[in-house]
C-alpha cells in the first residue's frame, strides 16, 4: 500500500543516487545481493543476540538497498528476467532471515512463546503473500496490493525491533501481532484479487 502513495517522494531520493551507481559501474544484481547479504547477516547476528536496536538500525539500512536494485536496473533501460527472478528470491530469503532472528529472540532471549508464534505466524504469512503473487503472474492473472506489503513489512518490524531494544514496554508484540494480522487480511485479500481476475478471464 506504502508502495502507492510513497513512490513519488521515494523517487526523489533513489534516482539520482541510482543514476550515480550507473556511472560508478554497478549493476542491479549486485545491489540485490549486497543488500540481500547484509540483512540476512544483521538479523541473525544481532536480533538472537539480543541487540535489537543494533539489529533494526542494520536491518533498515540494507533494507534500502532494496529501492536502488530496482531503480538502477530502470536507469540502465530495463531490468532481466534473470535479475526479476533474483530479486524476488532473495527478497524471499531476507524476509526469512529477519522474521528466523526475530523468532530466536522471543524463544532464547525472551522466553515469549506466544510473540513467537506471532514472528513465526509473520515468516509464513510474508512467504504466501509472496507466492500468491507469483504463481497468480505465472497464471496470466492479477494477484497483487493489499494493506500489508514489503515495505509495511519492514517499517513495522523495524520499529517495533528498535523500541523494544530501547526499553518501551509491548512494543515488539504490538508490531509483530498487528503485522500479523495484517498479513492474513492480505493473504485474503490477495486471493480476492486473484478471483476476481480469473473470473474476469473466464467471462471474456
Amino acid at each position: 500500500m506504502l508502495n502507492i502513495f510513497a513512490r513519488a517522494s521515494i523517487s526523489r531520493f533513489v534516482d539520482p543516487v541510482s543514476g550515480w551507481l550507473v556511472r560508478a559501474g554497478i549493476g542491479a544484481d549486485a545491489i540485490t545481493i549486497t543488500g540481500t547479504i547484509g540483512t540476512v547477516a544483521s538479523a541473525l547476528w544481532f536480533f538472537p543476540r539480543g541487540q535489537l536496536v543494533a539489529g533494526a538500525i542494520a536491518v533498515a539500512v540494507f533494507v534500502v538497498l532494496d529501492l536502488l536494485d530496482g531503480a538502477v536496473a530502470r536507469a540502465r533501460g530495463s531490468g532481466t528476467p534473470w535479475g526479476t527472478v533474483l530479486d524476488a528470491t532473495c527478497d524471499r530469503i531476507a524476509d526469512g532471515a529477519v522474521f528466523a532472528g526475530l523468532t530466536w529472540w522471543c524463544f532464547v532471549v525472551a522466553n515469549d512463546r506466544p510473540l513467537a508464534a506471532a514472528a513465526l505466524l509473520c515468516l509464513v504469512t510474508a512467504q504466501v503473500i509472496s507466492y500468491i503473487k507469483a504463481r497468480a503472474t505465472a497464471s496470466g492473472l492479477t494477484g497483487d496490493g493489499g494493506m500489508a506489503e514489503r515495505a509495511e513489512r519492514y517499517i513495522i518490524t523495524v520499529l517495533g525491533a528498535g523500541l523494544t531494544g530501547l526499553g518501551v514496554p509491548y512494543a515488539l508484540d504490538l508490531a509483530l501481532w498487528l503485522l500479523a494480522g495484517l498479513q492474513v487480511v492480505t493473504v485474503i485479500q490477495r486471493m480476492l484479487c486473484v478471483w476476481r481476475s480469473a473470473s474476469d478471464r473466464e467471462a471474456t
